[in-house]
């Protein structure tokens, strides 16, 4: 860890209030863990105080916090009624709703366990995601019109850290994790959130030049991957920052390095690898292959939890379909450490991604104000459910497919043109 690790965590929380968030004076804020996997880690106890005491600092009226454990999922798997998993919280589906329908702030802190529940009945665990999914949509779908300003960072964890650095001395493991959050978060710099409006101000401009462009589709090539990728007309490449319903604007995620946008759902067309693990739920999905046509994957493969990624492109009729794509250069600072972080925070931002499930209505020219059957109609998608995989690497191609179908190159062996 930083030799002044308590400095270091400050600076992280205020970063996180004042850039991630920008939270405004009389905002409320609720801090919350990953509603699908039993919430946030008290091992993120130390960074939840830092945090709420910066919200404090900037005028917030009111911080509340859902705690969790991860053991209470493992619990409820091996001894509640088998005929139970489809029950969800009777009060926490609105309380979220409310929350963000006041225009407060959302803020997740991650820091699961990549294996949790690696040993867990697989069937059960796919009812409490349906379940779970289903039961927040209403919120997600909040989050996808940046109804208000809403961020995720990651606080270290020792059996995340073991996951991740297992040839590591198991009492330098969390040290070891927590340095890599410091360093990619940018709080290893003499003003760290200087150096964070440096880096948001070139991927704006970054997404400038491809909102510029406006291509028709982009057609990747890589090991495993030949693959075409509609872009319906108006579709905004979202990078770094985004503008909430009240005009606020904030960076959600900490780090980040990718520039994003939606794909059209029903023009996805040929064969995508995987170039990284996915955890999904506490499951590590690995080697996976999809093929699609017409925008619907027709089969997967993988070489373990195949039967995981089954479950999840049939959740729900969206859960087949994209609704994002994201490049990320190969140089970026996560892919420069080699680190496998067994976390979408921080592995999605070392290789260029797309991700199964509902898209996003800030990526899409007026999304915010359309109705959903309005958004299916220009090509958005929607599901309960979105779970990014990495499918960049040094040996990735990227064409981009202008209006008037000339092609021309956008990433070469991994990096921007």
């Amino acid at each position: 860890m930083p030799i002044d690790f308590e400095t270091t965590l400050r600076n992280y929380a205020d970063l996180t209030v004042a850039v991630g968030l920008n939270l405004q004076p009389d905002q409320r804020l609720l801090i919350i863990g990953p509603v699908a996997n039993g919430g946030v880690s008290l091992e993120a106890a130390p960074l939840v105080r830092e945090v709420t005491a910066a919200a404090y600092r900037r005028g917030a009226r009111l911080v509340e916090t859902l705690w969790g454990d991860e053991g209470l999922l493992a619990a409820r798997l091996q001894y509640a009624p088998r005929d139970s998993f489809d029950e969800f919280s009777a009060w926490l589906p609105g309380a979220l709703v409310q929350h963000v329908e006041g225009g407060h702030a959302v803020l997740s802190i991650y820091a699961n366990d990549p294996d949790q529940l690696k040993d867990a009945p697989q069937d059960l665990v796919g009812v409490v995601q349906q379940t779970t999914a289903g039961a927040v949509r209403p919120f997600r779908e909040y989050i996808s019109r940046n109804q208000t300003n809403w961020g995720v960072v990651a606080a270290g964890a020792a059996s995340w850290a073991a996951r991740v650095f297992p040839g590591v001395e198991p009492s330098q493991q969390l040290a070891r994790l927590w340095d890599a959050i410091v360093r990619l978060c940018r709080l290893d710099r003499p003003d760290p959130i200087a150096a964070w409006e440096s880096h948001l101000a070139d991927l704006a401009a970054r997404t400038d030049h491809l909102n510029a462009k406006q291509y028709s589709a982009l057609r990747y090539r890589g090991p495993g991957t030949d693959l075409t990728i509609g872009l319906p007309p108006g579709h905004i490449w979202v990078g770094g920052r985004s503008t909430n319903a009240a005009g606020i604007r904030f960076a959600p995620n900490l780090p980040t390095e990718e520039v994003f946008t939606m794909p059209h759902k029903d023009r996805v067309d040929g064969v995508v690898r995987s170039t990284k693990p996915l955890s999904y739920g506490g499951t590590l999905i690995e080697g996976f292959t999809l093929r699609f046509a017409q925008g619907r994957v027709l089969d997967v493969t993988a070489e373990r939890n195949q039967s995981v990624l089954e479950r999840l492109v049939r959740m729900d009729p969206g859960a087949a379909r994209l609704g994002e794509i994201a490049l990320v250069p190969h140089s970026s600072p996560v892919a420069q450490t080699g680190v496998l972080f067994y976390n979408t925070l921080f592995d999605e931002n070392a290789a260029s991604h797309v991700a199964l499930g509902a898209a996003y209505k800030f990526t899409m020219r007026g999304g915010e104000a359309m109705s959903d059957e309005d958004f299916e109609q220009v090509g958005g998608n929607r599901s309960a459910t979105h779970v990014d995989f990495m499918i960049g690497s040094a040996e990735l191609d990227v064409h981009g497919v202008r209006p008037d179908g000339a092609v021309e190159p956008v990433m070469r062996a991994g990096e921007w043109i």
